[in-house]
C-alpha cells in the first residue's frame, strides 16, 4: 500500500472517523482519473477516496495523488484490487465506483438513506446510458433482467456495510463477473436496495466495440452464467467477443 499527500487537510483521527470509503479500481486510466476524482470530491464531500491501481504504467497513479486519500497497488485483477483497497479503508460503508462513471448529486445522502434500515446489507444505483435506441434497450433490459436473475454489475456502483463485506469475504477473486458473484453473496447477508438516482455510465466500450454487438454479447454471457457455465470459460468467451478490438482491462 502506498499513501500520499491528502487532497483535503486533516489528520489521522479525521480519517478514522470517515463514514464512507469510496474505492475506485483502475488500470491505465490517465485521461479520466483526474477529472473523475475532482467530480467525486465535489459530489461526495467528506468521503475517504481510495484508488486501487492494478499496476498502471501510463501515469495514472501520479495524476491521482493530489485528489484521493490513499493509493493502493496490487496485481492487475479488479477483484484483488478492490479487496486490497477495502482492507485499507476506514469507512463503515464501502462504495465501489468505476472511473468512467458520473455519480449523481446527493449520492452520499442517498446511500445513507438506504442504509438507515438495519436490515439492508447494501445496495446499488440504476445506471443511465446516453440517448439512443440501443442504449435505452440495454438500460431497460439490464435493469429488469437484473431484478429477475438477481444479478448486478459494478457499473451500478455497488455499496455495502463494511461488516457485510468482511462476513462474505469480499469480492471472489475470479477471472470474470466478480461483481455479480459478490452481489449474490451480499443478498445472503440481508436486503439489497437500489436507488432511483442514476449513475451515468460511460458508453466508451459500446462505441469502441459496437453498440449492438456489445449489448448482445453481454446478454449472451449473462445467459451462459445463469446456466452455470464456468467463469473461466466465460472469461475466454468474453475475451474473444468483447476485447479483440479493445485494449481495456478484462473485468475481474
Amino acid at each position: 500500500m502506498r499513501s500520499h499527500d491528502r487532497y483535503l487537510s486533516g489528520d489521522l483521527d479525521k480519517s478514522v472517523r470517515t463514514q464512507f470509503s469510496i474505492i475506485v479500481p483502475v488500470f491505465n486510466e490517465a485521461p479520466l482519473i483526474r477529472p473523475f476524482l475532482q467530480q467525486l470530491r465535489e459530489r461526495a464531500p467528506g468521503a475517504e477516496v481510495i484508488v486501487a491501481d492494478g499496476g498502471s504504467y501510463d501515469g495514472t497513479v501520479d495524476l491521482a495523488r493530489r485528489f484521493c486519500d490513499q493509493i493502493v497497488v496490487s496485481e492487475r485483477n479488479r477483484a484483488i484490487q478492490m479487496n486490497f483497497a477495502a482492507r485499507a479503508a476506514h469507512g463503515d460503508i464501502l462504495w465501489f465506483v468505476h472511473v468512467d462513471a458520473e455519480v449523481p448529486q446527493g449520492c452520499l445522502a442517498e446511500i445513507e438513506r438506504l442504509m438507515n434500515d438495519p436490515g439492508v446489507a447494501g445496495g446499488y444505483f440504476r445506471i443511465r446510458l446516453p440517448r439512443g435506441a440501443v442504449y435505452r434497450l440495454t438500460d431497460t433490459f439490464a435493469h429488469y433482467a437484473g431484478i429477475l436473475l438477481q444479478m448486478r454489475c459494478g457499473d451500478h456502483g455497488l455499496f455495502c456495510r463494511r461488516t457485510a463485506f468482511l462476513d462474505i469475504g469480499g469480492f471472489p477473486e475470479v477471472p470474470l463477473m466478480e461483481d455479480v458473484e459478490f452481489f449474490r453473496l451480499l443478498r445472503r447477508r440481508g436486503r439489497v436496495s437500489y436507488s432511483h438516482k442514476r449513475i451515468l455510465a460511460s458508453p466508451r466500450r459500446y462505441e469502441s466495440i459496437g453498440r449492438t454487438h456489445l449489448t448482445l454479447a453481454y446478454g449472451f454471457i449473462a445467459t451462459l452464467y445463469v446456466f452455470g457455465v464456468p467463469l473461466s470459460k466465460l472469461a475466454s468467451i468474453y475475451g474473444r467477443i468483447c476485447c479483440k478490438h479493445s485494449s481495456r482491462q478484462l473485468p475481474g
